[in-house]
């Protein structure tokens, strides 16, 4: 018996059958979240940047739960930025407002691209989640 888990929350099965990758991968309490980006459920890229980085923590956080996991459950983040010098004050604004600060180990990375035109970031976490008495 495997205790390994795949998880396709609603609005991700487009990716998941356009792709051919799992959303998250759940072993045991740990939960290992594929990057994710800003795009639509229609995987339509939001060309605003605020926009866009809302919508990448909306689908996080949708993953997350998908998975019995919240945004407090995260133990590592990396996050993977297109002009990271351009778009860094926005994305830390937006993620100061979303995301409980001081948390988790977080990288921060610049790249040359994402995997589609016009994406800013992508983040990637591994999260653990904590048991009914924590």
């Amino acid at each position: 018996m495997s205790d390994r888990e795949i998880i396709v929350p609603a609005g991700m099965q487009t990716i998941v059958e356009r792709a051919g990758y799992a959303p998250a991968v759940k072993v045991g309490t740990t939960l290992f979240c594929a990057g994710q980006v800003g795009r639509t459920a229609e995987l339509e890229v939001i060309r605003d940047p605020e926009a866009q980085f809302v919508a990448c923590w909306d689908n996080l956080s949708a993953l997350l739960a998908a998975g019995g996991c919240t945004f407090g459950d995260i133990v590592d983040m990396t996050t993977y930025h297109v002009q990271m010098s351009v778009h860094m004050p926005v994305f830390r604004e937006v993620k100061n407002r979303i995301f409980p600060r001081g948390t988790c180990a977080w990288t921060a990375i610049g790249v040359s691209e994402l995997a589609h035109p016009g994406l800013l970031v992508e983040i990637k976490c591994v999260a653990i989640a904590r048991c009914a008495a924590d």
